[in-house]
């Protein structure tokens, strides 16, 4: 017998019944914009070297990068954040190919900016890990552990000679105390105040990074535990992002995205700067190992888990897929 008492009356079902009305009420849309490039440019190479463990990303040469910041533009991608991977032979102690003005990141800054000018915004990594024969982010002191003061004098050097390359914005990403306020007095003492800062502001010790080490060639032995963040910790990330705030961050990341949705959404509710999330290497990794498996399907997995991001709160989103998923966001609005 049907009574008009035993139905639901709420039927959130009926928001969902085709395509086109899920996509007038999705509460979170993706668009090409909120993605940002990083790549890899590798010194000495005549050739794009393929990193075994991220199937489809390249350490490019410099004619390679080129290429791929005119793609990404292309397809929308509003920014790309630029990785040196200099020659083996050139790593040292202080990482000095970091802040020599013809060292392979502000080479291929200077390249990417004379090819797309300010149509892309150009990011740089400010880090000694890739420059340094230790692998470590900074200065090592005499016991072994990174001397943070030594390593701020670094990276206010680094600053200054990737604004001089023509960076718009630089990523200081070594986890120093201090470093967005050195780098800031760094950019403003030689005239660079329009030079954004991306704090790396909770950027935690994972094991998600794997991939990435081979995409650097990092020389690293043993891990960063004594200044990256413990994984364990979100009150120790709003420390840190209060800081980075004080000190003149103009944007703020969390790195990686997908395990620390949590702080994602936690720092996104407490600050009214733009704030990035890193889609990283291993993150990257997983999805396309399941793909080729068999076990996923690989496109929507993708969205799936860069939805997930922007609905925790990034505005912006630096992810290996960039232009890929640009080029497919934009296919599907046509």
């Amino acid at each position: 017998m049907n009574s008009y008492g035993s139905f639901p009356g709420a039927r959130p079902r009926r928001l969902r019944t085709t395509p086109a009305m899920r996509r007038m009420v999705a509460e979170t849309r993706l668009d090409p914009a909120d993605l940002i490039l990083p790549a890899f440019v590798r010194e000495g190479v005549g050739a794009p070297v393929p990193i075994g463990a991220m199937p489809g990303v390249v350490q490019h040469t410099r004619d390679t990068l080129r290429k791929a910041a005119v793609e990404a533009l292309e397809a929308g991608v509003s920014g790309i954040m630029l990785f040196g991977v200099p020659e083996d032979a050139k790593k040292d102690a202080l990482g000095t190919a970091g802040t020599d003005p013809d060292g392979i990141l502000q080479v291929a800054i200077r390249d990417v900016r004379a090819e797309v000018g300010d149509e892309l915004v150009i990011m740089s990594d400010l880090c000694l890990d890739e420059y340094t024969d230790h692998g470590h982010c900074g200065v090592l002191a005499e016991d072994g552990r990174v001397d943070n003061d030594a390593t701020l004098e670094r990276y206010a050097e680094m600053a200054q000679v990737q604004a001089d390359a023509g960076v718009h914005v630089v990523g200081p990403s070594g986890m120093m105390d201090g470093q967005v306020g050195v780098v800031r007095d760094a950019l403003d003492t030689i005239g660079k105040e329009d030079v954004s800062i991306l704090a790396y502001t909770a950027k935690y010790s994972s094991a998600f990074y794997g991939p990435f080490r081979e995409a650097v060639g990092s020389s690293l032995t043993g891990d960063r535990k004594t200044y990256q963040q413990d994984p364990a910790n979100l009150r120790e990330s709003m420390r840190e992002l209060a800081l980075d705030l004080e000190e003149g961050a103009d944007m703020v990341m969390v790195k990686p995205a997908g395990p620390y949705l949590d702080v994602l959404a936690k720092v996104a509710e407490s600050v009214d700067v733009p704030v990035a999330a890193y889609q990283i290497s291993g993150e990257y990794a997983m999805v396309e190992a399941a793909a080729e498996k068999g076990w996923i399907d690989r496109d929507k997995a993708i969205l799936e888990t860069l939805t997930g991001i922007r609905r925790a709160g990034a505005q912006m989103i630096l992810t290996y897929w960039a232009t890929e998923v640009a080029q497919k966001l934009g296919s599907a609005r046509r």
